[in-house]
């Protein structure tokens, strides 16, 4: 399976993104609103300049508290985003995932997001992929 086919699977137009130089409650505040677990960091809506999670926020929040909600996300974000392409096998983007310890990968095309894929997303298209295969195997089986 293909990183397209799921961003197709989830029917979902557009990416969340925060402004660089936004407040950590306003990005958690969109986090919340939208039931997601990170957000982009972009001036232009396209351009990634870095990803923030829930986790980031915790993190932080169980080192300093509150006080960090009022901090810039710039000094939260990761910067170095491991990316995929449209067309990337999922297997390795899951494999990417699991081996950095992180949920969210954003999909570029000529440098330009085209959608965000979570960890979630990939495991829920292999288990429906895997339940494909044993169908097909099971029909065969009984020569249906």
């Amino acid at each position: 399976m293909k990183v397209d086919q799921i961003l197709n699977s989830k029917g979902v137009a557009g990416v969340a993104t925060v402004k660089p130089g936004s407040k950590v409650a306003d990005a958690a505040r969109l986090l919340s609103e939208k039931k997601i677990g990170a957000v982009i960091v972009s001036s232009d809506g396209v351009t990634p300049a870095g990803i923030l999670s829930e986790r980031d926020i915790v993190r932080d929040l169980g080192r300093r508290g509150a006080e960090c909600m009022e901090d810039k996300i710039d000094s939260l974000m990761t910067v170095n985003l491991v990316s995929c392409a449209r067309g990337d096998d999922a297997e390795l983007v899951l494999t990417q995932m699991t081996d950095g310890r992180f949920r969210h990968m954003p999909v570029l095309e000529d440098g330009k997001m085209v959608g965000l894929i979570s960890i979630g997303d990939v495991v829920k298209a292999r288990l429906s992929e895997l339940k494909m295969e044993r169908d097909a195997l099971e029909g065969m089986v009984r020569g249906h």
